[in-house]
């Protein structure tokens, strides 16, 4: 059965990957980008490869929470059902840490950026649709005051507590929906793959894209994940896993949330 599945950062990297696996099967893909001419570069990527690929292009700053809402309304204008979103964008590094909302850009674009969109798309998104979260290996313990406020960290642990927060709140969202849906899942998709954000990050090539690709598609689609409510899939070791104890542990994930929600209401 056809489905609509959008992929945040799907321009380049695993999400491009991801598109490409995914329109080859017959999906229509939303495709989402900020840079319009890499937007256009990618979708004519998968239409040289598959012809007949059903795609629509979105552009929107993640950084930038009024685009993420204008996104998320786009895609509601357009459609009366989604079936599958992957919250693929992220970032490591960049020049500018400060977003116009005066977040910290790694918080914003990786934690509430797609909080924000899975909230918003969820009316369109039957008990059977999915949501896939890219987590990461990278897991430390949030700081609430840095996840609310100005950015005052490194790089490094900037990212490592943005992916942990995506995955509490995964956790916490993922059981909310259990018996109504959407299933909610955070995905390591694999360590130091080739993607642009390992290469600006460490000055690596990395390891094989499609390990990171195939396992999207996967979670938007194979059965094995069809009951993965809130669980964290961790590709390295290629199963189910305990993400950082701080994603198990309700009360925590809960203060998360509640900082994400006055992120949103400033």
């Amino acid at each position: 059965m056809k489905k609509t599945i959008l992929i945040t950062g799907s321009t380049d990297g695993i999400g491009l990957e991801a598109a490409k696996l995914l329109a080859e099967q017959g999906h229509q893909i939303l495709l989402h980008g900020r840079n319009p001419a890499k937007l256009e570069q990618a979708a004519q990527q998968i239409k040289q490869q598959f012809g007949d690929a059903e795609l629509k292009s979105y552009i929107a700053d993640l950084s930038v929470l009024s685009e993420v809402e204008k996104l998320a309304r786009a895609i509601a204008e357009k459609y009366s059902q989604l079936d599958v979103v992957i919250n693929n964008a992220g970032i490591f590094k960049t020049p500018e840490a400060l977003t116009q909302d005066g977040l910290d850009i790694r918080f914003a674009v990786n934690t509430i950026a797609p909080y924000l969109l899975t909230k918003k798309l969820l009316p369109l998104m039957k008990s059977t649709g999915r949501v896939v979260n890219l987590s990461s290996a990278a897991q430390a313990p949030v700081d609430l005051k840095a996840l609310l406020s100005a950015p005052s960290l490194p790089d490094n642990a900037a990212y490592a507590q943005s992916k942990l927060a995506l995955t509490m709140w995964s956790a916490i969202l993922g059981q909310t929906h259990k018996t109504d849906g959407p299933m909610i899942v955070s995905v390591n998709p694999g360590s130091l793959l080739a993607s642009k954000m390992v290469k600006e990050a460490y000055g690596i090539a990395g390891g094989d894209i499609s390990i990171g690709a195939n396992i999207l598609r996967d979670a938007a689609l194979s059965d094995s994940f069809a009951e993965a409510h809130g669980l964290y899939f961790d590709n390295d070791s290629g199963k189910f896993a305990a993400p950082h104890p701080d994603a198990l542990d309700t009360q925590k994930s809960e203060q998360v949330i509640q900082v994400i929600e006055q992120c949103l209401a400033r």
